[in-house]
């Protein structure tokens, strides 16, 4: 009878929806492990040039240098005339011979301003960038140039020198690296400031004294002081730059 009771008995409720409320009872979820992940794909960083324009104007500088050590000379004397910041090209295309003349190193490669420029253009253009150089490497090329051939310009008008002097063949990088010279020295403790200039200046002045070319000789004096007329500028874009690595090393973390 009870067996017959129990078959016969009220159905019991369906619990399986329980089943899941009860820890324990959901299927193994597959966790996968970090060392089962994929390889990480490292994103390569473009190759960047600490001084890209230092290094772009050494190769362009490298170039004319062999033209001029190779190419038949009439060629090169044409090229070199045609780039010469005299006074009759300063009145005719003074923008084109300005440019044009800082593309040629007077005395090659093996020139002591080659030297100069590499090492000096090369840290200024680490502390202010490479447009501020170049900025401060023309402005220094064009001021030079114009101190010292616009009084000649003046002397042929007032009859002191010949007509010739206005064809007078003048090229270099030589005020743009001695302006860049002064602008670092700037950006230097004074324990090596002083003895830069000094060292520089004298350097200079001995060459003025030789009376061997007294008009380039004081071109670079020229460029020298304009240099150091650069320093509130040079210094005020030293801190700028300082201040953005920073805050770019920061965001990098």
């Amino acid at each position: 009878m009870e067996s017959a009771t129990a078959r016969t008995g009220p159905p019991l409720p369906d619990v399986t929806g329980l089943l899941d409320g009860i820890p324990g009872q959901h299927s193994p979820r597959q966790v996968t492990r970090p060392a089962e992940q994929g390889p990480r794909v490292r994103r390569r960083r473009p190759l960047r040039f600490p001084v890209p324009f230092t290094l772009s104007y050494a190769a362009v500088l490298a170039v004319t240098s062999c033209v001029a050590a190779y190419a038949d000379p009439a060629f090169v004397h044409a090229l070199q005339q045609g780039s010469s910041t005299d006074v009759a090209h300063l009145l005719t295309a003074p923008a084109q011979v300005l440019l044009a003349s800082a593309l040629w190193v007077a005395g090659g490669l093996l020139s002591p301003f080659t030297l100069g420029f590499l090492i000096v253009l090369t840290v200024l253009e680490r502390r202010i960038g490479g447009a501020r150089t170049a900025v401060v490497f023309l402005l220094g090329h064009a001021l030079a140039t114009l101190a010292t051939e616009v009084p000649v310009g003046l002397a042929v008008l007032a009859g002191h020198l010949p007509s010739s002097s206005l064809h007078r063949l003048d090229y270099g990088i030589s005020f743009g690296v001695a302006t860049s010279v002064g602008a670092l020295a700037g950006l230097l403790r004074p324990w090596l400031r002083l003895p830069l200039l000094i060292a520089v200046g004298g350097m200079l002045l001995q060459d003025l004294l030789a009376f061997t070319d007294p008009l380039t000789d004081w071109g670079h004096l020229f460029a020298l002081t304009i240099g150091v007329a650069t320093w509130p500028w040079v210094r005020r874009w030293s801190r700028e730059r300082a201040g953005g690595t920073a805050q770019a090393a920061r965001a990098r973390r």
